[in-house]
């Protein structure tokens, strides 16, 4: 987080971002067509439904992980933001043919979300960067080369 808000990315050297991108491309071919591209400065929402205010998220996971509820909840606290206070989503996971339902933000929701954006401006406006973490998700991150680019360094620590 803190490299990526220094202007440190890497996304665009990741297969993993490739990958995703690929499967929301072609998992629903059709959305292009049916859906709004929404940027809202500090995020883009591939697929919106501006009809019905619903954020389409498509995940190429197999598995169902709270941080992609966290990010489409941190989406729809963006459209209330701009003045859409009633907007859900829904998170589309193609390899798992399923589907998560999410509804409008609670204010229990609100009040998370500002706490997690607070707690990430500190840590952005840290001079340097923070220690990296060793997590098992940290192998398809893509900034791991970066991170992890000592030859074995993953494996002694």
């Amino acid at each position: 987080m803190w490299l990526h808000a220094h202007s440190i990315t890497m996304e665009h050297t990741s297969d993993t971002v490739y990958e995703g991108k690929m499967i929301g491309e072609t998992s629903y071919p059709q959305r292009a067509t049916q859906y709004t591209e929404l940027d809202l400065g500090i995020a883009k929402i591939d697929f919106y439904d501006a009809q019905n205010r619903v954020v389409h998220e498509v995940k190429k996971s197999n598995k169902v992980e709270e941080a992609h509820l966290a990010q489409v909840k941190y989406y729809l606290y963006l459209l209330k933001q701009i003045g859409i206070s009633d907007a859900t989503a829904i998170i589309e996971y193609p390899k798992l043919r399923s589907r998560q339902e999410v509804a409008a933000l609670t204010d229990e929701d609100i009040q998370t979300i500002e706490k997690t954006l607070a707690d990430i401006q500190a840590i952005v406006q840290q001079d340097a960067c923070p220690p990296r973490i060793k997590k098992t998700f940290c192998r398809s991150c893509s900034y791991f080369d970066f991170c992890w680019s000592k030859e074995g360094e993953w494996a002694n620590e």
